[in-house]
């Protein structure tokens, strides 16, 4: 009985790392902002800045895979 194998494709784009990287180096500076426009607090939270990042990525159209539904 065979096993499944996964296929090794990246899931995210080079793009995407870049630009959670630099969410992250503007998380640790202290001048990454959640919200509409930067409208909201400064994010403490690394995965909110994981986020972030992904969702700037997105926007630039970099590969990332599409949100899960709520």
């Amino acid at each position: 009985m065979p096993t499944k194998r996964r296929s090794s494709r990246r899931r995210y784009g080079k793009a995407a790392g870049k630009s959670v990287a630099s969410a992250m180096r503007r998380r640790k500076r202290g001048t990454l902002k959640s919200g509409r426009g930067g409208k909201g607090g400064t994010v403490k939270s690394r995965q909110q800045a994981i986020a972030i990042g992904l969702s700037e990525a997105r926007d630039r159209g970099a590969k990332v895979p599409r949100r899960k539904a709520a």
